[in-house]
């Protein structure tokens, strides 16, 4: 027999909203949804300045880790040398959204995307870096997945920022 009695469906949340108009929608659902601040994201502005705070983070944490690697007695020095530049560039890539936050703010979301694209280029030269050394060092794996998590970051910020105006 076929039940004709409907079963009540959760509406969609403001954060599987946004997410559905961005490239990764599982990914961005996950961190925005890790955030203790998520509840109190109403609206879109909301959720554009958590996704950017997420991304601060990341940038903030990754350039720790590469800094951390650079001073280990076992890191030779053209590796050290690598590493230290590429903790100065998710540094430059934390400033860089920081800005983005403070445009988000002030309401300025064209400024605030221009600052989040600027961010998610400096994880890419700290790749490039690797290659161009005379020896092509390899690029450390879990460098690779932070980059990784960096591009969808912003990539997720640029799209929410996007909605805005």
């Amino acid at each position: 027999m076929i039940s004709t009695t409907s079963t009540p469906t959760t509406p969609p949340t403001l954060v599987q909203i946004t997410c559905n108009a961005t490239s990764y929608y599982d990914f961005c659902v996950s961190s925005l949804q890790s955030q203790p601040d998520s509840p109190k994201a109403v609206d879109v502005k909301g959720l554009s300045s958590l996704a950017v705070t997420i991304a601060i983070s990341n940038a903030t944490n990754t350039s720790t880790f590469a800094a951390s690697l650079a001073d280990a007695t076992s890191t030779k020095p053209p590796l050290r040398s690598v590493l230290r530049s590429c903790a100065t560039k998710y540094r430059d890539a934390r400033q860089a959204l920081q800005w983005s936050l403070d445009a988000l703010a002030a309401d300025s979301y064209d400024y605030a995307f221009v600052h989040v694209s600027a961010a998610a280029e400096y994880p890419n030269v700290c790749r490039v870096l690797f290659r161009q050394t005379p020896t092509r060092l390899a690029y450390p794996p879990e460098m690779a997945r932070r980059e990784q998590d960096l591009e969808h970051l912003c990539t997720i910020a640029l799209e929410i920022i996007s909605l805005l105006g």
